[in-house]
């Protein structure tokens, strides 16, 4: 594959049959870092292109969905495809999803959509029309994928074999400190409540500190109480973690909260965080640690 600069570029075409998984593909692709477009019109090809390669590395990773628009539609995409192969600086991948005609009966009736070629609501009818509008298309696919027998997470971890960079599935822990009083984060898988610990806002000197700064971090840690909920929750985490890795997330919220988010959720995520740097990709985030009363960031 060429390259632009001294990054690799990749453009995947996603296309295929209605029904065989263009959603759930376009999702993996932005899990694993790809700029998304979904029903980028052929038209527009040439001119999204030419921003692509103008902006130098920061558009390197790219995956477009195709989706049936009748056959002019495709009749100009492999117009497109045909001037692309004489480009010096990048070379598409066609990835095909397909999937037989009674698996895609099946998930329209269970879906309730009627196939965008169904002249008369029989998803059977629009589905062979289709097939032949992208037969020639299929024909160019370096990928094709029959997802016929396929859940959406097999379909999903084989995307991720096949163009992740390390073939490794991408997993993401985020540990968040936040403050009661500011909202509990919309974006949170698991929340912990950690406001039964004392609290360092009622030390006067450590007031204006934050669980960052290492005499509270201790004045946190040193309490029995909380050596036992760290140890619980990390036991708990340790059993969780492997699990929702394996069922196909990408990521997981654990937020942590107190009162303010300034001092005991700081100092836990902080903990928690470093407790799995080591086995995971952490991330670690303080919601509302420069937030006061009457002052926000």
């Amino acid at each position: 594959m060429s390259t632009l600069g001294s990054e690799e570029i990749q453009l995947v075409i996603i296309t295929g049959m209605s029904g065989a998984g263009k959603t759930v593909a376009i999702h993996s692709f932005e899990d694993l870092g790809f700029f998304c477009v979904d029903n980028l019109p052929p038209a527009l090809m040439p001119k999204f292109l030419e921003l692509m390669k103008e902006s130098g590395n920061k558009m390197n990773k790219v995956a477009l969905v195709m989706d049936l628009r009748g056959r002019e539609f495709f009749d100009t995409l492999l117009r497109v495809l045909d001037e692309l192969s004489d480009s010096t600086w990048m070379t598409p991948q066609i990835l095909f999803l397909d999937a037989n005609d009674a698996a895609l009966v099946r998930r329209y009736k269970e879906t309730r959509r009627s196939h965008p070629l169904a002249t008369e609501g029989l998803p059977l009818e629009g589905i062979r029309r289709e097939r032949h509008i992208l037969d020639e298309l299929k024909g160019r696919a370096q990928l094709i994928y029959d997802t016929s027998n396929m859940q959406p997470k097999e379909l999903r971890e084989k995307i991720i074999e096949d163009f992740s960079a390390n073939k490794k599935t991408i997993f993401t822990v985020n540990v968040m400190s936040f403050g009661f009083k500011h909202g509990i984060p919309i974006d949170a898988d698991l929340v912990f409540d950690v406001r039964f610990l004392p609290n360092p806002h009622y030390i006067d000197h450590m007031r204006p500190k934050t669980g960052m700064e290492e005499e509270v971090y201790q004045y946190v840690l040193k309490w029995n109480d909380t050596q036992k909920f760290l140890a619980k929750t990390t036991d708990l985490l340790t059993f969780m973690l492997p699990l929702y890795k394996r069922e196909g997330k990408s990521q997981l919220v654990i937020a942590i909260g107190c009162t303010g988010g300034q001092h005991r959720s700081v100092a836990l995520s902080e903990y928690i965080g470093e407790f799995y740097e080591n086995d995971y990709h952490v991330s670690i985030t303080h919601r509302d640690i420069q937030k006061r009363k009457g002052k926000t960031l």
